[in-house]
């Protein structure tokens, strides 16, 4: 792992600010006020494959994702993976960090080569404090956070596999501003340990809902939607 700490060059500057900006509980800040966090803000490089930080870890700060993906993944007594979410650019995790000192509860994992930026919770508190609609805004994550999981929770306790994976895809459609045609935002494992099944069923019902005509499989872990309203249904 190679970290940049402080801002001491332009270009970490503009790595800061671009990272800064990706965020909803930031991206409403005036310029100034934007300039006043980045000068809280640390650097980390993680590659692909690399754990950010473990399950037990001390939970000190909140990682923003500027570049790369990472997995939130909790670990079972059995040692089976249960996947918690999947985070993007301008994606943040460590929230719980700023209310209470505490440990990280699941594994946070660099799919690909990864940047992300850190800002430790003394710090963040004191802009909670200063500007309240960061507060706001944090509260409104925790709130769709919290709603998402109830959602999926739900779902896998009562809805039969195809069901579940066809609700994914339209909710994949949806995440990519309603675009028929888009990349599976996750490997078939992590998907199924989403979906609570396994890698194996969700290939067989990708092919049925293909059989179906309602998807069609793409090189590159593409997927066309040919009928959205016949997924609704499934």
């Amino acid at each position: 792992m190679t970290k940049v700490d402080g801002c001491i060059h332009h270009n970490c500057n503009r790595s800061h600010k671009a990272c800064v900006s990706l965020v909803p509980i930031f991206n409403h800040l005036e310029p100034v006020q934007m300039d006043e966090i980045m000068k809280t803000v640390h650097s980390a490089s993680f590659k692909k494959g690399e754990i950010i930080y473990h399950a037990g870890d001390e939970s000190d700060s909140l990682y923003i994702v500027n570049k790369g993906k990472i997995r939130i993944y909790r670990l079972s007594e059995s040692g089976k993976e249960q996947l918690v979410r999947m985070l993007q650019p301008g994606d943040f995790t460590g929230e719980l960090a700023l209310f209470q000192n505490g440990v990280h509860e699941a594994y946070a994992e660099a799919i690909i080569d990864t940047d992300v930026c850190l800002i430790k919770r003394g710090d963040l508190q004191e802009f909670l404090l200063k500007y309240p609609s960061i507060s706001l805004k944090i509260l409104t994550e925790f709130s769709n956070r919290l709603q998402q999981a109830e959602k999926q929770t739900t779902v896998n306790a009562t809805e039969k596999v195809e069901t579940r994976l066809a609700l994914f895809l339209v909710e994949c459609s949806e995440r990519n501003d309603g675009a028929h045609e888009f990349v599976l935002p996750m490997s078939k494992k992590d998907l199924a340990s989403y979906l609570g099944t396994t890698p194996e069923t969700i290939s067989r019902r990708l092919t049925d809902l293909e059989e179906q005509r309602l998807i069609k499989q793409k090189p590159k872990k593409r997927i066309e939607i040919l009928d959205l309203d016949g997924l609704l249904l499934v």
